[in-house]
């Protein structure tokens, strides 16, 4: 199962709406409140589940939701450079694939989760994270580790292969693209099945069909990973 770097720069940012909640319909549900509100609980929330579940999706589509509303927010993943101060101009902290985090990012990960549950003034922020297992599981300073786990928690699951069928067929209708019912089936056989992959696999295809000026098959398909 041959995985491939993309540059995915160009890629839609994810929303809520566009999110195909399968059996995660209660997080879902539940980000919806939260960013929908005019005031936000400062009770943190963590998603966690194995990749291709959707944390990033959902963290990255909260974010978008938030702005679209004019809200600051902080975003903290294993990329941030450490030691970041915390703004109070924020209204919400972000906080994604913490299971990654080293000793410098936790410390950065614990100032920021401070600062936004219990602030020395002002009013308190929400927090949402994200990590590949259960908050009692999670290999992070205890004190850390505690605080995300003590609020709502929310596990979710990877989409059966009908679900991920039409989740790959909607993102495809929403960029004006056709796939066929023998493209879907090529991909889902030879590329890694996860919803991640997949969506980057399709803005990969999409930009490569554009250049090529041809519609999206399989020998196409095969000239990209040529190419790649």
């Amino acid at each position: 199962m041959r995985q491939i770097a993309l540059d995915i720069g160009l890629a839609p940012e994810p929303t809520l709406s566009g999110f195909l909640a399968g059996a995660n319909a209660a997080a879902v549900q539940h980000l919806r409140l939260w960013t929908g509100g005019a005031t936000r609980s400062p009770v943190p929330t963590y998603l966690w589940g194995p990749p291709g579940s959707g944390k990033t999706h959902l963290l990255r589509a909260a974010r978008q939701a938030l702005a679209e509303q004019g809200a600051r927010v902080g975003w903290l993943d294993p990329e941030t450079p450490p030691r970041l101060p915390f703004d109070e101009a924020w209204d919400a902290v972000l906080m994604d694939d913490v299971q990654r985090y080293g000793a410098e990012l936790q410390h950065t990960a614990f100032n920021w989760f401070v600062n936004a549950i219990t602030p020395p003034s002002g009013r308190p922020r929400a927090v949402l994270a994200a990590g590949g297992v259960p908050p009692a599981d999670l290999p992070l300073r205890e004190d850390l580790r505690s605080r995300l786990g003590w609020g709502h928690v929310f596990e979710l699951h990877p989409l059966p292969e009908p679900e991920l069928r039409a989740a790959l067929r909607q993102a495809a209708d929403a960029r004006g693209v056709f796939l066929s019912d023998e493209v879907m089936d090529f991909v889902l056989r030879r590329f890694a099945r996860d919803l991640g992959s997949l969506m980057q696999l399709l803005d990969q295809l999409d930009r490569y069909a554009l250049q090529a000026q041809r519609a999206i098959t399989i020998p196409l398909v095969k000239a990209m990973l040529e190419n790649e």
